[in-house]
């Protein structure tokens, strides 16, 4: 008998904002710099392959004031600051906002981010607020690919008696939540965004891709599968 999700959990930047393009395009209005994406992406993750001791955004500082003197941009924290809080301006993909309503009309919305609130609570009004509940950073204590993170997760969805089972995994990186959502034992749908592009941009990469249950480039094609009753659990 065909099981469905009773909840997605979804990975936030990345996935449903365009913190690719929202970096670029703050660098731009910022500094008035016009700065190589692929090269500046590349060496973006690597700072962030390095691990960073501030929560997401915050850690966007230290990186901005490393990166500085290779690409041009004034090295003050001043500057560094705005790069920061332009983060909860970020834009949403094209699909987003249309692909979250039409979710939301059959499935529990669920943001599970590594980003903190403050900047969550901007890209949640960007995205037309369609979660019915959200963990950031600041909830969980931990980032993701922290197990304790999709533990705290886990808990918060019990108490609405929704378990492991009835949960969809849905994110764009294959680091931070695919390959670990995989491993406890979670159906997982990759929405791999650079898929005409290739390559990681700013996503920390991996050795070995873990294949997901569904694998999609855009948000549209999982909600239209969801529309059409084909969004099954296979794998809990």
């Amino acid at each position: 008998m065909a099981r469905f999700p009773k909840a997605l959990t979804f990975d936030v930047v990345g996935t449903l904002i365009d913190f690719e393009s929202g970096m670029m395009d703050a660098l731009q209005r910022l500094c008035g710099v016009t700065i190589e994406r692929e090269a500046f992406l590349s060496a973006y993750r690597g700072m962030r392959a390095r691990g960073q001791t501030l929560p997401f955004p915050q850690d966007l500082k230290p990186i901005y004031l490393q990166l500085a003197a290779q690409f041009g941009l004034p090295e003050t924290e001043a500057y560094a600051d705005a790069f920061v809080y332009a983060a909860k301006d970020w834009p949403a993909f094209a699909d987003s906002v249309e692909a979250m309503q039409r979710l939301g009309r059959h499935f529990r919305l669920v943001a599970m981010t590594n980003t903190q609130r403050w900047a969550f609570s901007g890209m949640e009004k960007t995205l037309g607020m369609p979660f019915h509940d959200s963990i950031t950073v600041d909830d969980a204590l931990c980032e993701k690919p922290d197990t304790a993170f999709f533990g705290f997760a886990r808990g918060r969805l019990s108490r609405d008696g929704i378990l492991q089972g009835d949960i969809l995994h849905v994110a764009q990186s294959q680091y931070h939540d695919i390959g670990i959502a995989r491993k406890l034992g979670y159906t997982v749908c990759w929405i791999e965004r650079r898929k005409a592009i290739g390559g990681f941009g700013g996503t920390i990469a991996v050795e070995t891709l873990t294949k997901p249950d569904y694998h999609f480039s855009t948000l549209k094609e999982l909600a239209d599968l969801a529309d059409q009753g084909g969004l099954q659990m296979l794998y809990s």
